[in-house]
């Protein structure tokens, strides 16, 4: 089974050219940078949890207990749509806006309300945490003013102690912003 949102875009492959946007449908939403290692690592975790619950349903399946085999065979999907959202959090954009996709919200905003899209230093949280670190993150600028939370930070899961990958994806999310925001 495919998994796009897995796959890096082809502007981060040694044989790509140097230009920021390669593809030849703009019109598709996508990542334009890799997941990082603490965020498949976390996903993979908990895919192992879910095979450990689904043994445990199985084996309590086989002692003829189906109500208690029914409760982890829905525990252990729960775990798999978890692992798969978190694999799917991140910055996407497309001809039609920036995404930030969250675990629980999704925020869209047209690139014809995007005033700027700039790296700025600021506190930025650690792994997600409530602990903040002094950091680079990319933000969009809405027209009025306005932000939405940051794109992306030197400090996520995608991220931390890949700071050449950080610039490289924002520098790829700019581009975009660069592009699209003149039309």
């Amino acid at each position: 089974m495919p998994l796009p949102f897995l796959t890096a875009d082809r502007a981060f492959d040694a044989s790509a050219e140097d230009i920021a946007l390669p593809f030849d449908d703009h019109d598709k939403w996508r990542r334009p940078y890799r997941p990082g290692p603490w965020r498949v690592a976390a996903a993979a975790s908990m895919l192992l949890l879910a095979s450990f619950i689904l043994l445990a349903g199985m084996v309590i399946a086989f002692a003829g207990e189906l109500s208690g085999a029914a409760v982890c065979l829905g525990l252990a999907l729960v775990v798999i749509a978890c692992a798969l959202r978190l694999l799917r959090l991140g910055a996407w954009v497309s001809r039609r806006g920036v995404r930030r996709v969250g675990f629980f919200t999704t925020t869209t905003v047209p690139w014809n309300q995007v005033t700027a899209v700039r790296t700025v230093q600021q506190p930025v949280k650690w792994l997600g945490f409530p602990r903040t670190v002094q950091g680079q993150a990319l933000i969009v600028v809405r027209q009025g003013g306005g932000t939405i939370a940051p794109l992306l930070t030197d400090s996520n899961a995608d991220f931390l102690a890949r700071g050449e990958a950080f610039d490289r994806a924002a520098d790829t999310v700019e581009a975009w912003g660069d592009e699209y925001r003149r039309r």
